[in-house]
């Protein structure tokens, strides 16, 4: 556990050793997009000393370290407000749209690994959503689904987080903040706006997923024990239900692991279609604007909730394979 947690440490350490990298190796100068255009020589000196950026690269990513983890991240140069409170901001409902693409894409996931691991026509029906499903760009699918189910079926919103959205909810989460409130309306209001986007996010990571499970499933259910289930008259679904599903897990929560980062990025394209606002959108007009403290921040945030999400996923993997704790 204190290896694994060193890891973790060290590769948040890398993260942002490489953000600070990239960032102060772009051409562009971030003082003079401070200070503007028509800003006298002397203003924009005084300035990079203020900014400490004529310091050596060390003593610069100290001190850039150390703003971080004071929850520092800069002054954004679009909006003029804190990054990390534009983040806070922002963050929740793209943590709440990947959640829920999460949870719809490990459901998907498990469904389509199962039902092609059978065999039969069934089989060959899944196979061939999964084909279409691998190929489609996520901004396609997006569109279709809103002339499909908004424009001609009426059955889902075009866009926007709830119909009665405010920034001031006790944690940003709407569904959780609607449901301490004791507000069903405006939960179920809020569920109805972001099954649409989720589930198009969902597309590309519940056809790895059920690819990933697939194979797995079907290498599990030729061996021998699994033989000796079924001849003791278990049924398909129980010997899939007790056995085979319980040690076809890892790759799949590894390949769900994975997948996070493939929905975090997928997020930004599914937030400009949908109008959700979250931080992909924020990101978006930040890199129009060459907002580099607003860029650098976002990414590091989201950089680090991937790295945490990956060692929960590890986590998971030891509790369910006892296997997986002997070998290490």
């Amino acid at each position: 556990m204190l290896l694994r947690i060193a890891s973790l440490v060290g590769v948040l350490l890398v993260l942002t050793l490489a953000v600070f990298f990239i960032q102060r190796t772009l051409p562009a100068d971030p003082v003079r997009l401070l200070v503007g255009r028509n800003a006298t020589p002397e203003v924009v000196a005084a300035t990079r000393t203020r900014l400490g950026l004529d310091d050596p690269f060390a003593l610069q990513y100290v001190h850039f370290l150390g703003r971080l983890l004071h929850g520092d991240a800069g002054t954004s140069l679009r909006t003029r407000n804190p990054v990390s409170a534009d983040v806070l901001r922002y963050l929740p409902a793209t943590l709440e749209l990947v959640a829920v693409a999460t949870v719809i894409a490990v459901l998907g996931g498990l469904l389509l690994g199962v039902l092609s691991a059978r065999g039969g026509w069934v089989s060959g029906v899944v196979r061939l959503l999964t084909v279409a499903g691998s190929s489609s760009a996520t901004f396609l699918v997006a569109i279709v689904a809103i002339l499909v189910l908004y424009r001609n079926l009426g059955w889902f919103p075009a866009g926007g987080r709830s119909g009665e959205f405010s920034s001031s909810k006790p944690t940003g989460f709407l569904l959780v903040d609607t449901l301490l409130g004791g507000d069903l309306p405006g939960w179920l209001d809020a569920l109805h706006h972001i099954v649409l986007p989720a589930a198009v996010l969902a597309v590309g990571s519940t056809v790895a997923i059920g690819r990933t499970l697939r194979g797995s499933l079907r290498r599990v259910l030729g061996s021998e024990f699994i033989r000796s289930a079924h001849a003791k008259g278990f049924t398909w679904s129980q010997v899939n239900r007790r056995h085979a599903l319980r040690n076809s897990a890892n790759p799949a929560l590894s390949m769900a692991g994975l997948q996070v980062g493939a929905l975090f990025s997928g997020s930004i394209v599914v937030e400009l279609v949908f109008s959700w606002p979250g931080v992909g959108g924020y990101l978006a007009n930040s890199i129009g604007a060459a907002d580099f403290p607003a860029i650098t921040g976002v990414v590091l945030v989201l950089g680090v909730v991937y790295v945490v999400i990956n060692f929960v996923v590890d986590m998971l993997q030891l509790a369910v394979d006892p296997r997986l704790r002997r070998a290490r």
